[in-house]
């Protein structure tokens, strides 16, 4: 099974950029549709992004639409999303989520495997 784990979240100013990994440590992702969810306290968890087992498909909230880019690199069995011009309502733990299948989909209850999630907060 695929067993994501995250990396690359911290503490940003308003308008920064971080990019989020999720380096596989399990078997290959590559027949997995790849997601990124968020939660921040209070707050159900919600879908950012998503990108189809070959990356050809892709999904954004609209929260994030046109900041956000999600990509994957299934020999490096990884996924990222770059987030840039940060706004203080990103900050939030953030998650990845990998999906059997390869459709890209944006529904928490479709995705098998999640990583314990890496948190990141934007200051204004």
């Amino acid at each position: 099974q695929v067993e994501p784990v995250e990396s690359g979240g911290g503490l940003v100013q308003a308008g920064g950029s971080l990019q989020l990994s999720c380096p596989d440590s399990g078997r290959s992702i590559s027949s997995y549709a790849m997601g990124w969810f968020r939660q921040s306290p209070g707050r159900a968890r919600e879908f950012v992004a998503t990108i189809s087992w070959r990356g050809g498909t892709t999904y954004y909230a609209d929260s994030v639409k046109g900041r956000f880019a999600i990509s994957r690199d299934n020999a490096k069995k990884a996924v990222y999303l770059q987030m840039n011009s940060l706004k203080p309502e990103d900050t939030a733990v953030h998650y990845c989520a990998a999906r059997y299948g390869g459709q890209a989909t944006t529904r928490e209850d479709e995705y098998e495997y999640w990583g314990q999630g890496t948190q990141v907060t934007v200051s204004s």
